[in-house]
């Protein structure tokens, strides 16, 4: 299949593919180039942050026990995305390379091995998830009360996973090939719907059957599903570079076993960072349901505080890809750079005016004057790392997609389990700081990434990492030099 170029739109079927879809990234202005990737993917993240607060919103309306269900139920169900992750890590280099590369039927050929390991994945995981949904939360020590309140809920979230995974995964191939634009719409619909639903289903208006928190369960599975067809919609359709056909699909255990293989160490890190958040619940539930509740709220306000970094991470990571693959590492290296300077500007804003203003935000998960008072302790804590993790984000994503997967991983368990979760046991229970203890030590094993990152940037070995195997490497020729800004 032929590639058209910028602006020309293909005849079949009527469907016009836009220009916005099919720009190049791999010449022109470097930030011209984020920017045109990196907003819509900073709106879709603040629709996914806003979504989930507004399920925290409604549980609070039910009580502080509700709350703390809700957040523990999504640490587990999280746990499982982010693992599942790394196949979307890997599928974004692949296809990003193979875009840069201009080899479209490969990108294609990509995608439809990822749905296929996908689809098992989410089979295993989510029949395993309900069945041992109150195995769980009993084994992390959370009280009875609220395992009554959370359990429900999160045996729905499980089977949700396939709703919400075939969007992220559908939604990441769209974007590695420069079309941030689809998934965008896609998540807004589905984030709308949701929020929509969600509180119908929990309180039962008009003589409607009142859910609680399944409710909100329910919702996420039916907007998801709506979201996930929207990407697979433009997919089928050919209106961004890629174009999948039921008729070109094979089974091809070398480019499954090349997403394993630069998946894995991804998903690793992704479950390294999940389990030692329920590590960090465990070590936050002696404490009590007010410090799981402000736990909760303080993960959420860092969502909040990661939007713009994560949009330019993430576009700072297909433009890397996709320059890599068009044999131009220098323009790899140029974007990292500023996605990093972009992030310290919005994120140095943002953390000055958290810091000084903690309850404006946490307001909207509690009216609990106490649970403000210690939430608030919380944040100022918390907040030098959330900078750090605004460079770590652009720093980590660009290496992942230039196919780096491995070194982030390491520096996930140096920082995670030998820095962060032993300094907030020290804190909170040797040292007697308590539950602030905790706070502390996420605060500083967060920064202590970039310790590694920086060097790692330096030494330009995330630019030589290939992503095929021989018989899918396609000649990348080295372009002129990039164009400035």
């Amino acid at each position: 299949m032929q590639e058209p170029g910028q602006g020309e739109q293909p005849q079949q079927g009527g469907n016009r593919r836009s220009e916005y879809a099919t720009r190049d990234l791999t010449s022109g202005s470097i930030p011209k180039n984020l920017f045109h990737l990196a907003w819509p993917q900073s709106v879709e993240g603040s629709m996914r942050v806003v979504d989930q607060v507004a399920d925290l919103i409604w549980a609070g309306f039910l009580g502080t026990g509700h709350l703390a269900g809700i957040g523990v139920s999504q640490q587990f169900t999280q746990m499982a995305w982010t693992f599942r992750n790394g196949i979307d890590t890997a599928q974004r280099a692949m296809v990003s390379r193979a875009v840069g590369m201009g080899d479209i039927p490969l990108a294609n050929h990509i995608v439809w091995q990822a749905t296929t390991l996908s689809g098992v994945y989410f089979l295993i995981v989510g029949v395993f998830g309900f069945i041992f949904t109150e195995t769980m939360l009993r084994g992390f020590g959370v009280s009875e009360s609220v395992i009554d309140k959370a359990a429900p809920y999160m045996r729905l979230q499980w089977l949700g996973q396939f709703g919400f995974g075939f969007q992220m995964l559908w939604g990441q191939a769209l974007s590695a090939s420069g079309d941030t634009l689809t998934p965008m719409k896609a998540t807004m619909f589905s984030r709308v719907l949701h929020m929509g639903l969600s509180p119908i289903f929990i309180f039962g208006p008009l003589g409607l059957p009142e859910m609680g928190l399944q409710g909100a369960a329910v919702g996420s599975m039916v907007a998801n599903s709506c979201g996930s067809l929207i990407n697979l919609r433009a997919l089928l359709l050919g209106r961004s570079r890629l174009h999948l056909r039921l008729s070109d699909y094979r089974f091809d255990p070398s480019i499954l076993w090349q997403l394993i293989k630069i998946g894995t160490p991804a998903a690793v890190n992704g479950m390294e960072r999940s389990m030692a958040q329920l590590i960090l619940v465990r070590l936050v539930t002696p404490f009590g349901d007010n410090a799981l509740a402000a736990y909760t709220v303080t993960r959420r306000v860092e969502m909040f505080s990661n939007l713009g970094s994560a949009g330019l991470g993430m576009a700072s990571g297909i433009i890397v890809g996709q320059s890599l693959g068009a044999g131009r590492p220098e323009r790899a290296r140029e974007t990292v750079i500023w996605g990093t300077a972009y992030v310290l500007m919005i994120k140095s804003v943002f953390c000055a005016f958290l810091f000084l203003f903690p309850e404006l935000f946490l307001s909207l998960f509690t009216r609990d004057d106490e649970l403000l008072d210690i939430s608030s302790k919380w944040l100022r804590i918390q907040i030098l790392a959330y900078l750090a993790m605004g460079v770590s984000q652009v720093a980590m994503q660009s290496f992942m997609t230039a196919g780096a997967t491995l070194f982030p991983a390491a520096v996930t368990l140096i920082t995670v389990w030998c820095i962060e979760l032993p300094l907030s046991y020290l804190f909170s229970n040797e040292l007697g700081l308590g539950q602030y203890g905790i706070a502390l030590g996420i605060s500083i094993g967060t920064s202590c990434r970039l310790l590694f990152y920086v060097p790692y940037f330096f030494s330009g070995r995330w630019l030589r990492v290939k992503v095929f195997s021989d018989q899918h490497q396609g000649p990348a020729q080295p372009q002129p030099a990039t164009a400035g800004p």
